[in-house]
């Protein structure tokens, strides 16, 4: 894989798949962007350059580990557009990666051309998911034959007396078959002390996030998946309401991993966008 400095001198590695004009991919978790494959195909229509994220995938673990917070991966993405030489790409997030293109779009607009966010997660924009709201989505699931045992560590976990979250994981697929189960299974982080960092204080800053988006003049795509766990519908409407003129998509049937569960459609209102 090539890689690349980031400002600190972290080696960070990154891969490309397909050809035409490219798009700076940023996966979620965090974790390394092998989960993504060529998003349903879309691989077809734009170039993918895909970031691993730092300690994950072929990307070094840095020597300062608070380096790991979100706002600080903004650099990183910086880092990659430089290295390539782009002016203006185009982004697409997903899930947490989300948080990290939003603060990108935020602190450098002028380096930003059509963002597209999948299924993404709020943190960066202050947005909270209640627990009935999950518990209300998943409610939908309810003649699917798994429901009773993931329905039940889900109020648990909801109400903070359980943590069971594999047994959850069929809510965040639209079809808990084997290629979601092999999915879920490969898309897990593998660097714990990322994902705790990632969040820590001082990652967010959410007015400041709200208010630059607010002027944000370039195309944006909001795709959320019908059953959703992580950001129901509803709340990726909300972040869509924040900019002055988003494009807010529902895919049907479809969870987390929207690309995994009907490619056809995912690529379609995807590509189109990024057309």
């Amino acid at each position: 894989m090539p890689t690349f400095p980031a400002p600190d001198g972290t080696l960070l590695a990154y891969r490309t798949i397909g050809d035409g004009e490219p798009v700076l991919c940023v996966p979620g978790g965090p974790t390394d962007s092998a989960y993504l494959g060529d998003l349903g195909g879309l691989a077809a229509h734009r170039r993918l350059i895909l970031l691993d994220l730092r300690g994950t995938g072929g990307s070094a673990k840095p020597e300062d580990t608070s380096s790991y917070r979100c706002d600080r991966l903004v650099d990183d993405v910086e880092a990659l557009r430089a290295h390539l030489g782009l002016t203006r790409p185009d982004l697409l997030a997903h899930s947490g990666g989300a948080n990290i293109a939003a603060q990108y779009a935020a602190r450098h607009p002028e380096h930003t051309g059509r963002l597209a966010l999948i299924t993404p997660g709020p943190a960066a924009v202050g947005i909270t998911v209640t627990g009935e709201t999950r518990r209300a989505l998943a409610r939908l699931r309810k003649d699917e034959p798994w429901f009773p045992s993931a329905y039940a560590a889900l109020e648990a976990i909801t109400e903070g007396t359980g943590g069971d979250w594999d047994a959850v994981a069929p809510f965040f697929s639209g079809r808990w078959d084997e290629a979601a189960r092999r999915h879920q299974a490969g898309s897990r982080p593998a660097n714990q002390e990322a994902v705790a960092v990632f969040g820590s204080e001082g990652a967010f800053t959410p007015q400041a996030t709200r208010t630059a988006l607010a002027a944000h003049a370039g195309p944006v795509l909001l795709l959320a998946g019908e059953f959703d766990m992580n950001t129901p519908p509803s709340a990726v409407a909300e972040y869509a309401a924040l900019f002055p003129a988003a494009t807010h998509a529902l895919q049907p049937g479809a969870g987390h991993y929207p690309w995994l569960d009907d490619p056809g459609a995912f690529v379609a209102t995807t590509a189109a966008f990024l057309a």
